[in-house]
């Protein structure tokens, strides 16, 4: 006997074994339990939802040898041959290759003759938004005056393709997408019902690969157990879809928080070592981040069943509010900028980088609180701000994440009174976002004590921004570092003996 694939041997025969669409259900069982049946529906949806299964279903239910019923026997000849795909009153249509106002105009010539076998002529054109328009056209006549054996049932995942003279005319419903709870609970039962052995977690990997489409998450169990030797299994699954483990994106977290660029470097490399798809791993790691947000903001809002809550939570907590924002958005960007980069992990490695270049750098200072009897004016007496002295002013700032990044890569062209004019260079002009201004401005004006105009623009600097000093400094130290290994006895000695190589770039100062 010829194995079946799981998508078609579990194809739904009923709207009860349909998941899923309840809100269509509900309202085919309505109309068809009170025989106020409309001439053509036409179901909506991405691939994989039930579009076409669920056309056949109807088709069963105004066909059945029992009456019209939105319950069909599944066993007399018309619901046996609509089952079997060989019943002659049911023309499926695939209109991707029909798409020609001829091929139209033949179908339809044979909609005036009545039904040979059933109850109603039914029509099912799948895709249908690829028909010409000229093909529409000669639709329309026969939707605005059908024969009454005749049925239209139209599916597509493009409605906005079909023109609004059709749409009218048609009773029309859409089929969500699958959430991965329910697709993971249909194929626990499935498996159980095939007495495959299953590891739980695999099942949750598949359901969001599947993205959805319940047709997919079918495709790749069968897929799976190909893969698991007759059996469902965590890790093969993994491998198969080039997962990306929870751990690796929290261990980079993790990094990105300590502004550890090696470790981040090396959880990649091992992303790399295991063939993971870096667009899925950005994909996640946006995912990540969002739940990560909301750990800091609504906690409850966390699945309590989600097995690495209690990790989520602990990560976030070393990571403020307004970086979850920003590592959010460039993690979204990094995978958008993906195809264009030399190969898929340098790209993701540029992405985490990018993450650690705009990480707050030192803790939040926060000024005191004035004590009793003492008037706010003191805080007037901080230092007046000069070009010379504007890194130094930002580093006394109360105010982080995207804010704080654009007040360390800006210079201070010039002030007049309380006018800051502030210029970021062109590779930072994100960082010159409204938001960000005026979180800036705050912070000054809490800092000086009084109310600041902050002009920000994007063009040429020099070099003297916070930022630029550290990373001057930062690369001085690592100059010596690399001069003093270069100069030390046993290193030249090991040179010499082995004819190796130092590699500058590797070199570190201590208190890095």
């Amino acid at each position: 006997m010829s194995y079946q694939v799981l998508a078609r041997k579990w194809r739904p025969r009923d709207f009860g074994s349909l998941v899923g669409q309840d809100h269509v259900v509900r309202a085919l069982r309505h109309a068809l339990e009170q025989k106020r049946l409309h001439h053509a529906y036409l179901f909506t949806g991405t691939r994989g939802v039930g579009k076409t299964t669920l056309a056949r279903i109807l088709a069963k239910c105004l066909n059945c040898e029992t009456g019209i019923t939105p319950q069909p026997c599944g066993k007399c000849s018309a619901c046996t041959e609509i089952d079997g795909g060989r019943f002659v009153d049911l023309l499926e249509v695939d209109a991707a290759t029909n798409t020609k106002v001829e091929d139209m105009r033949q179908l339809l010539e044979t909609s005036q003759y009545s039904p040979t076998r059933g109850r109603f002529k039914v029509y099912v054109i799948d895709e249908v938004h690829q028909l010409s328009g000229h093909a529409f056209n000669s639709m329309l006549k026969t939707l605005e005056e059908p024969p009454e054996h005749m049925k239209f049932i139209l599916a597509t995942t493009d409605p906005q393709k079909i023109p609004v003279t059709v749409l009218s005319r048609c009773l029309q419903f859409n089929l969500k997408q699958m959430p991965p709870a329910a697709i993971v609970t249909h194929l626990e039962k499935l498996l159980a019902a095939e007495s495959i052995p299953t590891e739980k977690e695999a099942l949750p990997l598949i359901a969001r690969a599947a993205a959805g489409s319940m047709r997919d998450a079918l495709s790749l169990l069968d897929q799976a157990i190909a893969h698991g030797g007759g059996k469902v299994a965590a890790q093969p699954v993994a491998d198969m879809l080039g997962a990306v483990d929870q751990t690796h994106l929290l261990r980079l977290l993790e990094c990105v928080a300590e502004g550890d660029a090696a470790g981040a470097a090396a959880v990649a490399d091992e992303m790399q070592a295991r063939s993971l798809s870096f667009d899925a791993a950005l994909r996640d790691l946006a995912a990540l981040l969002l739940r990560m947000a909301l750990a800091r903001t609504i906690p409850d809002a966390l699945d309590h069943d989600l097995p690495e809550r209690g990790r989520i939570a602990a990560v976030a907590a070393k990571i403020d509010p307004e970086s979850l924002q920003l590592y959010y958005q460039i993690a979204l960007q990094g995978r958008q900028d993906l195809p264009l980069a030399p190969d898929e992990h340098g790209g993701f490695l540029m992405t985490v980088l990018r993450m650690l270049a705009f990480r707050p750098e030192g803790a939040r200072q926060e000024l005191p609180l004035p004590q009793a009897g003492e008037k706010v004016s003191s805080q007037k007496k901080a230092p007046a701000a000069q070009a010379s002295d504007w890194p130094q002013l930002v580093e006394q700032l109360a105010v982080t994440g995207a804010a704080r990044e654009l007040a360390r890569n800006s210079e201070l062209r010039g002030r007049e009174k309380n006018v800051f004019d502030l210029v970021v260079p062109k590779a930072k002009a994100f960082l010159a976002d409204r938001g960000h201004q005026e979180k800036l401005k705050a912070a000054l004006d809490q800092h000086l004590g009084t109310s600041v105009t902050l002009k920000v623009s994007v063009g040429e600097t020099a070099g003297t921004s916070a930022a630029a000093i550290a990373a001057s400094d930062r690369e001085a130290k690592r100059a010596a570092a690399a001069r003093s290994v270069q100069g030390d006895g046993f290193v030249q000695d090991l040179v010499n003996m082995f004819d190796a190589k130092v590699v500058d770039s590797t070199l570190r100062p201590k208190d890095e």
